[in-house]
């Protein structure tokens, strides 16, 4: 196997991983590369910085999978740059869905969803994506995600909805002023990530009721929302990954229970897949 390099990039994070004979590897963290934030004269500068100077040699592939990429004009660019960098190596750009159905699903068939700061789900036939329900992004849509997930915590607490236990919970770990949690959401860069962050609330208080109906209404949007609409959730497995997904594994397992679905992998993070799909 020639040298291959995997690249797992989301906004705020890059994992890559050099792929080396005899089964050996090497794990490399970078900034976020999305192209939303910044342009080919920045992510090159990132990778001769962050990047080159750790690798052991250079690759003779690339396999760059991010968030940004499904839209063609940024893939092209970012693979101009890999080119730049990795000259003779061959090159290889797909959007994080791509990334997500190939290490949850291989080279079989089933339904890929990511449930992190966003959500986004798409039905694979082991070899391309070719549906995929629409992202509205997290002021419409992106049910089941960290964002609305998190949006719900501070409509429960800014509408006096907690009870005395989570609101003094809540206040305990995070601004209780209404204008400074406006402010974030509604004039601050990036709110997807500030309601996203509201997330970590749930998985620490799990068992009260009314965290429990905020993950499983949550959730239950999603697969209603989403989920539903593909014929072959019924007969295909359907996976998971992202920080939510694995954080709320228990709740994804039951609604697919109800739904009557089967429920595949729920994993944290896509790396470990993507190597063996293109280690095997």
């Amino acid at each position: 196997m020639s040298k291959v390099l995997i690249a797992d990039s989301g906004s705020t994070k890059t994992e890559w991983r050099l792929l080396q004979q005899p089964k050996r590897s090497k794990t490399i963290f970078t900034q976020g590369l999305s192209p939303y934030f910044l342009d080919a004269a920045q992510i090159e500068a990132v990778l001769r910085k962050e990047l080159l100077p750790k690798l052991p040699e250079h690759p003779a592939e690339v396999f760059f999978y991010g968030t940004g990429n499904a839209n063609p004009a940024n893939a092209r660019m970012i693979k101009g740059v890999l080119a730049k960098v990795f000259p003779g190596a061959a090159v290889e750009v797909r959007h994080d869905l791509m990334g997500a159905a190939r290490a949850l699903c291989g080279q079989e068939q089933g339904i890929a969803c990511i449930l992190g700061t966003g959500s986004n789900s798409g039905y694979y036939n082991g070899k391309a994506i070719t549906r995929n329900s629409p992202g509205l992004g997290y002021v419409l849509g992106d049910e089941g995600s960290g964002a609305y997930l998190g949006k719900r915590v501070l409509q429960y607490y800014l509408y006096g909805t907690f009870d005395e236990e989570l609101k003094a919970k809540f206040e305990g770990q995070y601004t209780s002023d209404p204008a400074a949690i406006l402010d974030a959401v509604y004039k601050q860069p990036l709110p997807n990530r500030y309601l996203a962050s509201y997330a970590r609330f749930l998985s620490e208080n799990r068992g009260h009721y009314m965290v429990e109906n905020i993950i499983e209404d949550g959730l239950n949007d999603f697969f209603f929302q989403h989920l539903c609409k593909y014929r072959e959730s019924w007969s295909k497995p359907i996976h998971f990954i992202g920080g939510v997904a694995h954080a709320f594994a228990d709740v994804l397992r039951d609604l697919g229970r109800a739904y009557e679905f089967e429920i595949g992998k729920i994993v944290e993070m896509p790396m470990d897949g993507l190597v063996k799909y293109h280690a095997g």
